[in-house]
C-alpha cells in the first residue's frame, strides 16, 4: 500500500485575539540628576492616568511584553533604563544619565507599560 496522508478536519468556533493593555505611570524629577548618574525612581513616585498615587509597577508578561520610557516627551533609548515591577520600595525605574546628558529638576518622566493579553471569543450558541 502507498503512503497517504491524513487531513483532519476540525471546524470551532473561538476565537482569540491579542489585545494590548497599556498603563502610563507620570512623575517629575525632584532633582537635578547629571552624566554618568544611575538613579532611581521608585512606583510611589509616579501618577498613574488619573493622577493617582502608584502602588505598584505591574508585571511584564514574559516574552509579550515592552516598556517605554518618556524624558521631557521624547522617547528614550532602552538601554538608559531597567524596569523592575513590584510595590514601593520593590518596582522601581533605574536611570542611567550617558555622559554629555543631564536630566533637569522639574523634567517629567513618563513610563508606558504594555502587556498583551489573549482574549478568547466563543460564539458557539448551544
Amino acid at each position: 500500500m502507498g503512503l497517504k496522508i491524513i487531513k483532519p478536519l476540525m471546524t470551532t468556533d473561538v476565537q482569540i485575539s491579542v489585545v494590548p493593555v497599556v498603563q502610563r505611570f507620570f512623575t517629575e524629577m525632584e532633582k537635578s540628576i547629571p552624566e554618568n548618574t544611575t538613579y532611581r525612581i521608585d512606583a510611589g513616585k509616579f501618577l498613574d492616568d488619573s493622577g493617582n498615587k502608584v502602588e505598584y509597577f505591574p508585571p511584564l508578561n514574559l516574552n509579550n511584553s515592552y516598556f517605554n520610557v518618556y524624558i521631557n516627551g521624547f522617547l528614550q533609548m532602552e538601554e538608559n533604563f531597567a524596569y523592575t515591577a513590584g510595590e514601593e520600595g520593590i518596582g522601581n525605574l533605574l536611570i542611567t544619565v550617558p555622559e554629555g546628558s543631564e536630566i533637569p529638576a522639574g523634567t517629567p518622566i513618563i513610563l508606558e507599560v504594555v502587556n498583551f493579553e489573549p482574549v478568547v471569543n466563543n460564539s458557539r450558541k448551544n
